[in-house]
């Protein structure tokens, strides 16, 4: 078991790291969009292949970031059924999940994906639109990023049976506020403070 939770560790980093690589391209997509208008507007030129870059980056981000949501614990779930539960019934829950269908659908789409790209790479497909670009990096997307949530899977089921038998953490428990939640309360703590500073000036006048 320490072997394997190493292991985790390692897996785990790795999604970490690609989640926050993820990020930029959100924000890369973003400013190639902001661009992409502004020239369109001001020049009354654009070309296809700035759409294609973006949606490319939309699907590197959504196929991508798969396994930094599972690490997260950011993915959907029934909180108010789950909530139910003992700790040990959740994760319980969690490995049938991962076993039963996790890793067969990942199975699936890896085998399914692999031969697009395959083809899209020996054969250079280009997209039918003018100026269109190159299709096997948006079809390497859906093997790698199946792969790296199949990856994130195995670490996940790895701790959640080390949580079982008493070998490590409930990787299910909240020890502290997410992201998320920390960002919504600065947020709220700022507009507290812009709206005390505004009574405080109208008290005065």
């Amino acid at each position: 078991m320490p072997l394997l939770l190493k292991l985790s560790r390692l897996i785990d980093g790795l999604s970490d790291l690609i989640g926050k690589m993820a990020m930029w391209m959100i924000l890369a997509a973003t400013l190639i969009s902001a661009g992409n208008a502004v020239i369109r507007k001001s020049f009354g030129t654009s070309s296809n292949a700035w759409l294609e870059i973006q949606w490319y980056l939309f699907a590197a981000v959504f196929m991508l970031g798969g396994g930094y949501a599972f690490l997260r614990n950011a993915h959907v779930r029934i909180d108010f059924i789950s909530s139910k539960f003992s700790d040990r019934t959740r994760n319980w829950i969690d490995v049938g999940g991962i076993i039963i269908f996790l890793i067969p659908l990942c199975y699936l789409m890896i085998l399914e994906g692999w031969p697009l790209f395959v083809n899209a790479w020996t054969s250079g497909e280009v997209s039918s639109n003018a100026g269109g670009l190159i299709r096997w990096p948006v079809y390497a997307i859906i093997p790698l990023g199946f792969g790296l949530l199949l990856l994130q899977g195995l670490s996940e089921l790895v701790k959640r049976i080390a949580f079982l038998t008493g070998h490590g953490p409930d990787p299910l428990s909240h020890t502290g506020p997410s992201e998320t939640e920390l960002l919504a309360k600065e947020i709220a703590e700022a507009e507290k403070i812009k709206l005390e500073a505004a009574l405080a000036s109208a008290n005065k006048h």
